[in-house]
């Protein structure tokens, strides 16, 4: 059974896997820290210092705090903010990994551009000689 383990994880489709899982890991990371440490901010200063992540509506009356934190720690709340940024760090994400596979594809269809067209294959014995007989009937 270990041996079979051993051989299953030595595949390199599930190593090629786990290293796509741990760089798409670091990479989200990356995009994350984009939207909410540069992105975010700017957008937030040209609508006047506007902080996405704490706007946000209390559930109950119960809520009063004006930072999503504390507010949280009162009650339930509809953290519309904190979903925006998310779904910014998404399409964000999404657009960027779209441009990596678009690119990708360009490469892949220029170096195919750049092969030589493989030889016609002879075409097989039935029919070259069915094609001589064909030929020779045309002349009579």
């Amino acid at each position: 059974m270990l041996k079979e383990f051993q051989e299953f994880i030595s595949r390199g489709n599930v190593m090629d896997l786990a290293v796509g899982v741990i760089i798409g890991a670091a990479f989200g990371k990356i995009v994350d820290s984009l939207v909410n440490d540069i992105i975010m901010p700017i957008i937030g200063a040209i609508l006047g210092g506007l902080d996405f992540n704490n706007y946000f509506i209390g559930l109950s009356s119960a809520v009063t705090a004006t930072s999503l934190a504390a507010a949280r720690e009162q009650g339930a709340v509809f953290a519309y903010g904190s979903f925006f940024t998310v779904v910014l760090n998404f399409l964000i994400l999404a657009w960027i990994i779209f441009l990596m596979v678009k690119g990708v594809n360009n490469v892949r269809k220029r170096v195919e551009r750049q092969k030589p067209a493989p030889e016609a294959a002879p075409p097989p014995a039935d029919v070259a000689l069915l094609t001589e007989i064909r030929d020779l009937l045309a002349r009579k």
